[in-house]
């Protein structure tokens, strides 16, 4: 997890949310609600007050409802009110020491007044102040009414401080485990959402490398999960415009340097057309000649002659067919098509179609078949430059009579396709002229199975059209040739 993950993020903001509500709550707790305790007692200091002077003004002190009223007010706030009249008669007297404030009430009424800590409010007819007796603090209120009843209230505010301590203290554990319970609910829930971010985080960090196959696989419809199918479409409409720019940069790469080659090529073409033909219109003129002239009357002779004739307007047809091949590969007007596909499925098909050309010639293949091999390249195209390797293959193979077919991944984004075949050496000096149009190791042997030397030209301008190289190499019992291709990876 990194250092700034969402999800570490989420947790710290959440904790010090909460740590600040609770501080900001211990902090007016502790400057305002004692305040706030004394405004709501001293409120309720006026309602006992309104009681008692609507009591004076219609002399129901003796009333059970007034009783009940004030016992209500005394109980349920821990006021004290003793109620005096005119003629200094108890009216009222609380049951929670309220006798014990008639002395306290005679000193205010004869002007002996204890000292006061701070006057809160005052009217015509009463006095509220905080008042120290004996170490305790209390809030007070007496007055004396114009119909001559006396009156005095107070109420402790030592349990009001204490109360706001308790409330203060309670508050703060009760913040601690909530803080530190909620941290580590948001730390669990937070991972379903930091989750799927982190997946669609490697999924990109995939496509910046090129590699489109992983996919976001979300179920909800949140808009995490919107993100990710929005992700998985710009991950294939990627994955499509790459193959069509790479088609269109092999396009661009080959038209720059096909201007300069169109004339030479030509040239080249037409001189080597006419040498490669010249043998068999020879041929095919002299054996006609023959049979015009009846040089040989025998039915045999004339059916070998038709057969030589016959054969060598097959050999002159194919070598048409892979020069009009070559010559379109060669001039740029067959579009190399780059896609995505598995080599290792192409050759093992290939192999399968040519298995009776082999066994007929004794020949074992063995193919070591890494599994699934990806590349970029032109599926038909490839697959013609695999068959003319195997068809060389199967006719220069000797000795053992043993061919072998391998794919390998290479480090640099590579995969290399190799086909070996048991047989005599190249000479040397011809290793590097094989590619080269008509050209031949052996004219004798190449003519015996109707080869014309064009096919290894044919794969020179195929994978010059992709861009990628080929070869060949000598080994002590026989001969690999090999190509290679751009790699694309099955699985991230």
């Amino acid at each position: 997890m990194t250092r700034h993950s969402i999800r570490r993020q989420l947790a710290l903001i959440f904790i010090g949310l909460m740590t600040g509500v609770i501080l900001l709550c211990w902090c007016i707790n502790t400057l305002f609600l004692e305040e706030y305790y004394i405004s709501s007692k001293t409120k309720i200091l006026y309602d006992a007050y309104g009681s008692i002077r609507l009591a004076a003004g219609s002399d129901t002190y003796g009333t059970r409802e007034f009783k009940e009223k004030l016992d209500d007010i005394c109980s349920m706030y821990n006021i004290t009110i003793y109620v005096m009249d005119a003629g200094s008669q108890l009216k009222y007297a609380s049951l929670n020491g309220g006798l014990e404030l008639e002395i306290q009430l005679f000193g205010y009424i004869l002007g002996i007044f204890p000292p006061s800590l701070k006057v809160v409010d005052q009217g015509e007819d009463y006095v509220i102040q905080r008042i120290r007796q004996e170490g305790e603090e209390y809030l007070e209120m007496y007055g004396r009414l114009m119909s001559g009843i006396s009156f005095i209230m107070r109420t402790p505010v030592e349990s009001i401080r204490e109360s706001a301590n308790v409330a203060n203290r309670f508050f703060a554990y009760v913040g601690a485990a909530g803080t530190m319970a909620g941290g580590i609910i948001i730390w669990c829930v937070s991972k379903k959402i930091t989750d799927p971010i982190r997946k669609l985080n490697e999924i990109s960090e995939q496509m910046v490398h090129l590699h489109f196959e992983a996919k976001y696989a979300g179920k909800g419809q949140n808009e995490i999960d919107l993100l990710g199918e929005n992700i998985n479409k710009l991950s294939a409409s990627l994955e499509r415009s790459i193959s069509e720019l790479k088609t269109a940069n092999n396009e661009l790469q080959k038209d720059i340097e096909k201007r300069e080659q169109i004339d030479e090529m030509r040239k080249e073409f037409l001189a080597n057309v006419s040498h490669e033909l010249k043998t068999p219109i020879a041929l095919i003129q002299g054996y006609a000649e023959g049979l015009a002239e009846s040089v040989n009357d025998d039915p045999e002779g004339r059916a070998f002659y038709c057969e030589v004739i016959t054969d060598e307007a097959s050999k002159m047809n194919a070598m048409v067919q892979k020069l009009l091949t070559l010559n379109q590969l060669e001039f740029g007007n067959d579009v190399v098509a780059l896609e995505r596909f598995d080599m290792t499925q192409l050759v093992h098909s290939y192999i399968q179609s040519a298995a009776i050309l082999a066994s007929s010639s004794g020949i074992e293949v063995v193919l070591k078949e890494p599994g699934p091999v990806y590349v970029w390249a032109d599926e038909y195209k490839t697959e013609e430059v695999f068959a003319n390797y195997f068809s060389n293959a199967v006719n220069h193979c000797s000795g053992e009579k043993k061919i072998v077919v391998s794919l390998e991944k290479g480090q640099e984004g590579l995969v290399r396709v190799s086909v070996f075949n048991t047989g005599d050496r190249i000479p040397e000096e011809s290793l590097p002229h094989l590619w080269e149009k008509f050209y031949k190791v052996d004219k004798a042997r190449t003519r015996e199975y109707g080869g014309s030397g064009v096919g290894l030209s044919i794969v020179k301008a195929i994978q010059e059209s992709m861009n990628q190289k080929y070869g060949v190499e000598n080994y002590s019992n026989g001969v690999l040739f090999w190509f290679e291709l751009e790699s694309a990876r099955q699985e991230v």
